[in-house]
């Protein structure tokens, strides 16, 4: 389950945070992940609840959102929205995609209390 090591990346950049910007209590976390990144949202759910324990992010909301699939078609020369990497083209129905986004996941907010 890699979401584990996710989520504990997301802590350690939240912590890096603190020390920076003095905040000691983190009230919501969200977080945009890309349709092709291979993150189930449920395990991400009961890792961040369970990695969080302990921590200034304990008890925190978690927020997901997804951001979309994108390729570029190689036949049909136009930036398409995939929902997996196996697809055909939804324009001209060819496979010769490139995946060009929504394979990453990133922090966008992170709701701190003084």
């Amino acid at each position: 389950m890699h979401e584990v090591s996710l989520v504990e990346s997301v802590l350690d950049l939240i912590e890096d945070s603190a020390r920076r910007e003095g905040f000691s209590k983190v009230k919501k976390v969200v977080l945009e992940i890309g349709q092709l990144a291979n993150v189930e949202p449920e395990a991400m759910v009961f890792c961040f609840d369970v990695v969080t324990r302990g921590s200034l992010a304990e008890g925190a909301q978690l927020e997901m959102f997804p951001s979309p699939g994108l390729a570029w078609c190689t036949t049909c020369h136009n930036s398409v929205e995939i929902a997996s990497r196996d697809m055909h083209c939804p324009l001209c129905g060819g496979y010769a995609l490139q995946v060009t986004g929504g394979t990453d996941m990133r922090v966008k907010a992170i709701v701190v209390e003084d």
